[in-house]
């Protein structure tokens, strides 16, 4: 047992694992984005322009009648490259804070073309034209123009979406299975991941407030500050809340399914879950400290995220 123990050790610290890992999340994230898209460009619209598309049925029927159903489809480039490779990042080195401010990096220049194509039709028709026309008008800093605000939002989302997946994993498989995750089949593994990444996305869906993004990159706020304000605290919460609900949890969940099916298929296990069986007698005496962490983890990422909005909030008042 031991040496099987430490072969698996040996696996999942070798650089194939790294690799797999990698491919797997630029794949996942990249594709699941891409297929998405239409729902996307209606968020962004409802975003800037919440008179005009102020539901799900009424902002499609809007888009198709003034724009056509090629519209619906416009920064789908974007999204396959930007989110492939922040996907890359962020499944490659685990979720940490470290990999979603370098998964961040990389996808802002291409978020910042995108949302620009999404809102405002003659801007460009994807990256090839967009990238020339925004370095010519703003120089390199265009490009990571919203990274500030970007990271205020993803740090906190990706710390909470990656403990609430690992909660639930263990939790389902303590609670609901009640059975070791090595004495599960790859299909009922591939299950339990996929329970656990639409309860990740339910749970990011209601955290998720980059709108002041898309003002400062359609030119209707200077700052984040501005932004903010021109918002309102409770619109950052409430404004689109449906369509990101809708787009929020079957993405994490597809994308946690073709990460883990392709990690699968290449000879590792799915991510997370009990590695030992739980003694029941010893529950009311020992911490799993482990447990502990994962869950201060996901207290103190919720209350640092609410620790800066309402930081915004009084800078708001005092201006």
């Amino acid at each position: 047992i031991t040496s099987v123990k430490r072969k698996l050790e040996d696996e999942l610290s070798s650089p194939w694992f790294y690799a797999v890992c990698t491919m797997g999340g630029m794949i996942s994230a990249g594709t699941t984005h891409l297929a998405i898209t239409p729902l996307d460009v209606l968020k962004v619209n409802m975003q800037v322009n919440p008179v005009k598309y102020n539901s799900i049925p009424s902002g499609f029927s809007t888009l198709l009648r003034e724009h056509g159903h090629s519209y619906l489809w416009r920064g789908w480039s974007g999204k396959l490259l930007g989110y492939g490779v922040q996907g890359g990042c962020r499944f490659g080195l685990h979720g940490s804070a470290s990999a979603q401010i370098f998964a961040d990096m990389a996808l802002c220049p291409f978020e910042a073309i995108n949302v620009r194509v999404q809102t405002q039709p003659m801007f460009a028709k994807g990256l090839l034209d967009g990238f020339p026309r925004v370095y010519r008008n703003e120089g390199l800093a265009g490009f990571h123009r919203g990274l500030f605000p970007l990271w205020c939002h993803n740090l906190p989302f990706s710390m909470v979406m990656f403990s609430t997946f690992e909660q639930s994993v263990e939790f389902i498989y303590q609670n609901i299975i009640k059975k070791k995750k090595q004495d599960c089949s790859k299909a009922q593994q591939l299950g339990v991941t996929c329970l656990a990444g639409y309860t990740a996305g339910a749970v990011q869906s209601s955290l998720t407030l980059h709108m002041w993004l898309f003002r400062l990159y359609n030119n209707k706020a200077k700052n984040v500050l501005q932004a903010v304000r021109n918002i309102g605290f409770v619109g950052l919460f409430t404004r689109s809340l449906p369509v990101r609900i809708t787009i929020g949890g079957p993405v994490i969940t597809l994308q946690w399914f073709f990460y883990d099916a392709i990690k699968v298929f290449s000879g590792f296990p799915t991510s997370r879950g009990v590695q030992k069986p739980v003694d029941a007698t010893k529950i009311l005496l020992q911490v799993d400290t482990e447990s502990c962490e994962r869950c201060g983890a996901v207290g103190m990422s919720v209350l640092i995220f609410f620790s800066l909005q309402m930081y915004l909030f009084n800078c708001w008042n005092w201006i």
